[in-house]
This record gives C-alpha cells, structure tokens and sequence, in this order.
C-alpha cells in the first residue's frame, strides 16, 4: 500500500468513514456523459443512422436501454448548464444552486451533497475528466482526482482521445497503488459539441469534411448520412429563441438548412460519435484486463439532445424528443441483461440511483428518484408524468408535458407575439411530424410520407379536451416544480 493510499486510510478511519467488509464489495462506478447527442444518432434508438457504435452495442446487449430519459430543461441557452447541475446535485430545473443568478429552494450546504461529495465520503476513489465551464464548479471541486479540458479538435490530444487517456491514466495509477477501494469516474467527453472536427478516416467514412465557409454549402457525398425522417428546411415559427447562437451562429451552418449543410454536419456528428465510441471501448478493455469491469456500474448518456435539422432546427433549445429525450444505456452489477424499458426517468435521477445500487444513502437533498427498479427489472417506469422547459430567451418560453403517448407543447412569448400549442399522440406519430413535414419538396428530400394523422392534433376538436387535460396537468407539474410561470 502506497503513502498516499495509507493516508487516506488513516483519514477515513479518524472520521469513522472507512467501509466496513460488506462496503469493499460496493461496484465502481463509469458515469459517460456526452456532449450534444440526441438518441436519435444512435442506432439502439434509430435503426435508420449510419452511425457505427459497436461499443455502446455491445454495452446496450448485456444492460439496459431506457426509451424515455430526459435532461428536463433549461433557463438558460447553455443547456448544458442547468443539466450538469442537475446531474450532480439530483435537483429540480427550478430548484438548484446559484446558476447565473437562478437560485429557488435549495439547500445552503448542497455542494456537500453533491455526487462527488457523498461518493467521497462513502469511501469512493473519485475522478473527473471533461469539458472546463458549463458545469456545476463547486461540485466538480469535490473530486478527488480532476482533468478539466475541452477538446474539440481532431487530433489525439486535442480531441475524444485525452479524455480516455486520463481515465486510463487514473486506472493505471490506481493499480500501481494497490488502491482498492471502489471509484467513481466522471468521463465526460467535450465531443460531439460543435466544431464537430473529426479525425480525417471517420471523416471519409460518413462522406463528411469540417467546412466552415459560410458563403457556400458542402459539397454532397453518398456516404454522408441521410436526412432525418423528421427533417424540415426551416421551423414554420418562432420557438421563442430563434436568434440564439445555435440556431445562427454555428460556424459552417450559420442559418443554412439546406439538405447538403444538414447531412454534412451529421457526418460531422457521427465522425466524432464514433471516436467516442472507440474511446469507451479502450476504457471497458482495460477495466476487463484488470478484472474490475464484471463489478464496475457503466452508464452512458449525454447532456442532452441536439437538433441538426429535425424540425427545421440546429440547436438544444426545444422540446421535442430528438431534443428533449437523450440516450441512457446502463449495464453492470444489479442491472438486468438486454432489456429494454420506457424508464420516464430524468438526469438528475442519476445521484438517488447511483447511491440506491452502490448501497450508499441517497442525501434528503436529492430530489431525484431511484431508477433501480426499472434497471433491475421489476418495474417499467419510475413515474407517471414528466415535465421538460425551455426558458433561456424571451419568458415564459417552452413547456412540454408528456403522460403515457400524449405529449403536448407550448410555446409564449409575448414580445415575440408567440402563442402556439402543439399536441401529439406519440404511439401514432413517434417523430412529432408537422403539417409541413407533408409538403412535397419535404417529402422528395427525405422520402418519407407521413400519414395524414401524423400532425400536431391541438386544433383538432376531436381531441379538444385531451389538449385542456394536458394544459391542467402542465400547470399543476410547472406549481409542484416552483416553475415560476406558473398560473
């Protein structure tokens, strides 16, 4: 046993924090956070992508895929801001620490029960590597071990690479130490966020090249991926923050939706998709070789979703699925085999679950709840409604709600002269087809014919009173969630 590992012995058992026999068995922990990724890229969700992901397949075969887990929302244009927090602190949208100035009801001393916090003092080895800024910092502090960088490039030290070369770096250190304890790692990748550069070979895979002149569209290419079925050429209206920086922005897409700009830059998406990919796979094979991996808790996910063209859309700042909804896959010690589940599940369940499998207390702080049971099998969901928001341009913003198939949309902003409601049957319109997804241009750019039915049904009157159930019961979630917009 190393001085640094005896010191840290001593230190536990002087604060009666040592883990008891039964605690050294606890699992380790692999918590994989993406950055940008809709579920729609992967080919667990969506059969149609070309994105090659055999790790994240192979990981999906001997776990659980949950269908319906979601970030809950934004205040902020940054999505990823509130996400992280949620993801540490397992608090609310509405309820967490000091987020460019929104703060509601939460606890002065949350950073201690953040994930790193109680993981730390359960006895847990705890290490992080990810993107700097947009995140919780307090939190991020609490771990033991911390390599902070964003990496967006496409060489090895400035990409995908350097974030699983510090996890191994930790794993390597850790044996040399002799260090058993069990860990919890945070890889987070800076990847696929735009620039989206990609290495050239999976740049050639997927027909793609890192074009940035905003004078003229990519050249098209057979190999680059097709249009999403749900593919339109512009939004048919203000989502409340047309003019936010994903949306014009974007270097190399700008405002441009055209077919050739939106299928590069989902080539663009899947090349650096994949890196990730191959860089999980290097992880788990040393995690195997070391025999740690049969123990070890891994779960996949991302901030959140991303548009590139669906809906008419580039950016993280809406609600529908592709968007709202972001990939979940969990294997490991306490987690069935190759089941698939709804989930309703959000991020910021991640604390309440992590500490539910690893026999560690879930903090009072959490407001999150465990998931254990829809990944052990025993149950298909954890809850009956969820809630999603986005509230980072002009107020109150967007609403979801979702219950069962039903989902229902709002759209207010008053200073934008904005009022719109959509509603869908998700069993019958799983994409969230629009009206204008059945124009014939749209239609000849994807080759897909929605049926009639596959429309936005708010201005049905057939279903007039599904659309007030779901406002009543958007407006009882958005009260019980301090949503400030609340009636």
């Amino acid at each position: 046993m190393s001085w640094r590992v005896a010191a840290i012995t001593v230190c536990l058992l002087n604060q009666g924090l040592l883990p008891t026999q039964a605690e050294n068995a606890r699992p380790n922990i692999l918590l994989i956070v993406a950055d940008d990724q809709s579920s729609q890229d992967l080919q667990i969700y969506n059969p149609r992508s070309s994105l090659q992901t055999p790790v994240l397949a192979a990981l999906a075969e001997r776990g659980v895929v949950l269908e319906n887990a979601c970030h809950m929302g934004s205040f902020s244009g940054a999505v990823c801001t509130p996400s992280r927090h949620m993801i540490m602190t397992g608090r609310t949208v509405w309820h967490l620490p000091n987020v460019r100035g929104n703060i509601r009801n939460c606890p002065e001393d949350i950073v201690e029960w953040t994930l790193p916090a109680v993981f730390r003092r359960a006895g847990y080895a705890t290490m992080r590597t990810c993107k700097r800024g947009n995140s919780y910092e307090a939190a991020n502090q609490q771990f033991e071990i911390r390599h902070d960088a964003t990496k967006r490039g496409a060489a090895a030290d400035d990409g995908s690479p350097w974030h699983a070369e510090r996890v191994l770096d930790f794993l390597q250190q850790r044996q040399q130490e002799q260090d058993e304890r069990p860990f919890l790692i945070y890889l987070g990748f800076s990847h696929p966020h735009d620039q989206r550069d990609g290495t050239p070979e999976l740049l050639a895979r997927y027909g793609a090249v890192n074009h940035r002149d905003q004078q003229q569209a990519p050249p098209l290419h057979p190999d680059q991926p097709q249009l999403p079925v749900n593919y339109l050429p512009a939004h048919p209206f203000d989502t409340t923050h047309a003019d936010v920086r994903d949306e014009i922005a974007v270097s190399g897409v700008w405002k441009r939706r055209d077919v050739a700009t939106v299928r590069n830059e989902l080539g663009r998406q899947f090349a650096c998709s994949e890196l990730i990919d191959q860089q999980i796979g290097r992880v788990l094979q040393r995690l195997e070789q070391s025999g740690e991996l049969e123990n070890t808790i891994v779960i996949y996910t991302a901030d959140h979703g991303m548009s590139i063209g669906r809906h008419g859309l580039m950016g993280k700042q809406n609600l529908y699925q592709h968007t709202w909804q972001v990939p979940f896959i969990a294997a490991g010690p306490g987690i069935a085999k190759g089941l698939r589940a709804p989930g309703n599940v959000y991020l910021l369940d991640l604390l309440s679950t992590l500490c539910d499998l690893s026999g560690v207390p879930i903090p009072e702080s959490s407001e999150g709840l465990s998931m254990r049971s829809v990944l052990d099998g025993t149950a298909e969901q954890t809850r009956d409604i969820m809630y999603g928001v986005y509230s980072g341009g002009s107020k109150p913003g967007i609403r979801c709600l979702r219950r069962g198939d039903w989902k229902l949309i709002t759209y207010q902003a008053p200073d934008r002269e904005i009022d719109e409601v959509q509603l869908f049957d998700l069993k019958t319109n799983p994409h969230e087809f629009l009206l204008e997804h059945q124009r014939p241009e749209v239609i000849a750019a994807t080759g897909i014919q929605p049926l009639p039915e596959q429309i936005s049904l708010a201005g049905d009157p057939a279903h007039a009173a599904q659309l007030q159930k779901m406002l009543a019961l958007l407006n009882r979630e958005m009260q019980r969630l301090g949503d400030p917009h609340a009636e």
